[in-house]
């Protein structure tokens, strides 16, 4: 895509979360079917990061990735947005400050880390339960009680409903248990 872009004269930042992001860092080693799109973003000269909802992508990127879909016969999402309904109720706060830069010609790709992850896995792995691959990757993690609790902070400002706060504890405890 980074190539397809840089030949039309584009450049084009984005922010990836998910398995495209654990295993571009290098912290799992596991494969993943999409690449998870957070934010389109762009870095100002002083290294601060100007972030904005990915829905919709910008025009040039959805071209090069139609282009890659077709080539490479990926699914047509093989890059999406879906992640980026956590606009509405909140980005992790560590996101700015945890990103990892990558530049592939003309995509420059900021990889969230480690506490990030863990703060989105957290969430997702309390609304989809033990066994999914959210739970697998928190518990892949490892973190520790000092990086729960502080993700626990911010995955209950996330979901308002009565039964949450007691599907967070039975996460965190089955992360505990596992790790």
């Amino acid at each position: 895509m980074g190539e397809l872009l840089a030949a039309d004269g584009h450049a084009v930042g984005i922010i990836v979360v998910g398995g495209a992001s654990l295993n571009l860092l290098g912290l799992l080693e596991r494969g993943t079917s999409d690449v998870d799109v957070l934010a389109v973003a762009q870095r100002d000269s002083t290294g601060s990061t100007e972030m904005r909802n990915p829905a919709p992508l910008p025009a040039t990127l959805a071209r090069a990735m139609a282009t890659v879909a077709r080539d490479l016969r990926l699914p047509e999402n093989w890059m999406n947005t879906d992640v980026a309904l956590q606009w509405k109720v909140g980005l992790p706060p560590t996101l700015p400050d945890d990103l990892t830069w990558e530049t592939f010609g003309g995509l420059t790709v900021g990889l969230a880390g480690r506490q990030t992850l863990i703060m989105l896995k957290l969430f997702a792995a309390t609304d989809s339960g033990p066994n999914s691959v959210h739970m697998q990757d928190l518990i892949a993690l490892g973190p520790t009680d000092a990086e729960l609790a502080g993700a626990a902070d911010w995955v209950k400002t996330q979901d308002a409903s009565d039964a949450f706060p007691t599907l967070l504890a039975g996460a965190i405890e089955h992360v505990r248990c596992h790790t």
